[in-house]
This record gives structure tokens, sequence and C-alpha cells, in this order.
């Protein structure tokens, strides 16, 4: 495919979640409707991130999926599928796969198990996935989480990445939650090119405004429609207020481990148990954990997939 023909990725990302079946296996008809859900909410699909569980699912099982949603008729334009894991062939399997379906680019974890490693150590895992893809239609975003990883993406590994690999070295997640680690990928690299996205939109209104692509957040699951609002009105008088107002949904969710609330407020919105189901070793919320998280979110008055932001903007 080429390259001219697929625009840069830009806007709100969501880590779709992924719905299981009763044996465990990848509910395709749930997570088909749920992505097209969020792509009518003009909310891009992460699939395979942090919040999708993909370190919990094979690379068979990605594959099938992302094939799946194509076949549903999905632009691959709109994805980053996640594709980092320990192993390079892994890694480079997906991601030549996703390039190959011609998505919008890829989202690449550090190899995550060692810890401690260096630079150089880290820069040759890199380097060493996109000459195994060996494709320039590639296009790598960094994905920044070290509090998950213990492994971090630094400064000088993307100045040394950009000048290595120019043009294939696309953008960055910083999901770090230091704003001023964010700020500084903007200032050094967001002049020429590279794209930031922050990691959750409690920075979306700060990334916009220091040159950001936008965002890739979780509870953009459960929230498309508040989120992509307001990143499409973020120069608004009252962007600070719905700022506030996504900031008050995205604590109740961050009180309860964040995929179990998700799902758990995706099984009471859409009146399907069967997506309270996680992989171990993840573990549904309990019952109090769960009333307490749909109790907060009805104070709110948020729902499902429309969240809070029109009420908070009509007062």
């Amino acid at each position: 495919m080429s390259v001219s023909l697929i625009p840069k990725l830009r806007g709100v990302l969501s880590p779709v979640l992924t719905p299981f079946e009763a044996d465990g296996s990848p509910s395709v008809p749930r997570f088909i409707e749920h992505c097209r859900t969020l792509l009518n909410h003009d909310v891009g699909l992460a699939i395979f991130g942090t919040n999708s569980e993909a370190t919990s699912m094979s690379v068979k099982e990605k594959r099938a999926l992302l094939d799946a949603v194509l076949a549903a008729g999905m632009p691959a334009a709109r994805m980053m599928p996640g594709v980092g894991a320990c192993n390079l062939e892994d890694t480079a399997e997906l991601a030549r796969h996703a390039v190959t379906a011609g998505c919008g680019g890829v989202l690449v974890l550090p190899p995550f198990f060692y810890k401690g490693v260096s630079e150089e150590g880290l820069f040759r895992s890199f380097a060493g996935m996109i000459d195994a893809v060996g494709d320039a239609s590639l296009r790598v975003y960094l994905y920044h989480i070290p509090a998950v990883t213990q492994v971090g993406i630094s400064l000088a590994l993307i100045e040394r990445l950009l000048k290595a690999f120019p043009g294939v070295i696309a953008g960055v997640k910083d999901s770090s939650g230091d704003w001023d680690n964010t700020a500084a990928m903007l200032k050094e690299f967001g002049k020429d090119g590279f794209d930031v996205f922050a990691g959750s939109e409690i920075a979306l209104v700060d990334t916009m405004r220091h040159g950001g692509a936008g965002v890739i957040s979780a509870t953009a699951n459960v929230n498309p429609g508040g989120i992509a609002g307001l990143l499409h009105d973020w120069k608004n008088d009252d962007a600070m207020a719905r700022q506030a107002a996504l900031n008050q949904v995205r604590a109740v969710f961050g009180q309860f481990p964040m995929i179990a609330a998700m799902k758990a407020a995706m099984a009471s919105g859409l009146h399907d148990p069967a997506w309270d189901k996680l992989r171990a070793p993840l573990v549904e919320l309990d019952r109090i954990q769960r009333e307490s998280l749909l109790r907060q979110l009805d104070a709110l008055g948020f729902q499902l997939y429309r969240g809070q932001v029109e009420e908070a903007a009509a007062h």
C-alpha cells in the first residue's frame, strides 16, 4: 500500500477492551460492535493495548481479531495495533501483519521482562524489529509506560531512533503520568513531525495546546463521546470546565482496577454480563466494588459511551 494514501493518526484513540466468551476465547461479535461504536464517536482503534489485555493474548488471536475487524469493513488507517512483546519474532510478525493490512501505525512496547537494560539494548530491540518488518510503510509509535513495564523510553533513545529511522519512528504514547516528560517530548521533537499522544485524557487540553497529536486513553472505551468532543473543541472557552468533567469520570474509574472497572461499566450499560469476563491473572470487580463504581458514575450523570460532558457544558 502506498504510504501517501495513509493519513497520519490524530485525535482520540482507545486501547480497545477485548471481550471474552464463557470459554475464554475472544468474543469476535462483541469486539467488532465495540470497535464500530468507538469509530462512530470519532475514536480510533489502538487495539491490543494495555487495556485490551494484549499481553494475555497470543499472536494468533490478535491476528485473527485484526482480520475480523478489517473484514467487518472498518478502516485500517484508523488503527494503531499494539505489537510489542518481549521477543523480536512475535513483535515483528504482528507488526508486519498490521503494515500489510494498511494500518495507520503500530504501538510498540519496549521488551519489558528484563529490568535495568541499557539504552543500547533498547535501541537494538527497536532497530531489530524495524529491520525484520522491512517495509517502508511501517510507522512506529513508541509506548512509554514505565509504571507497568519498569523499562522507560528516554528522550535520548527517541533522538537516536529518529536519526536512525527517519519517517519510520512516527510518535509516542506517553503514559508516564508526568506532564513534564510529555512537555519535554513535545518541545524536543514535536516541531520535527514527531507525534506525541498523551496517555490519558487528563492531559488532553494541555497536550493539544502544546502541539500534541491527541490522546490514547483507556477510558475512551466507555466515554468516547466526551473525550472526542473535547478534543474537537479544546480551543473553546468552556474547554477547561469540560476537562474537569472528564477528569471526574476518570477519577472514578481510577479508584478500581481499571480494566475490570471499565468492563463492569460495559456489562452494566449494555446489559450484557459477558463483558465482565477478564483473563487471568486479572479478575472482575467484587460486588462491593461494582456497586461503588456504578453508584459514583450515576452521581455524575454518566452514561456509557456518552459520558457527562454534555451535562457539564450545559451548566
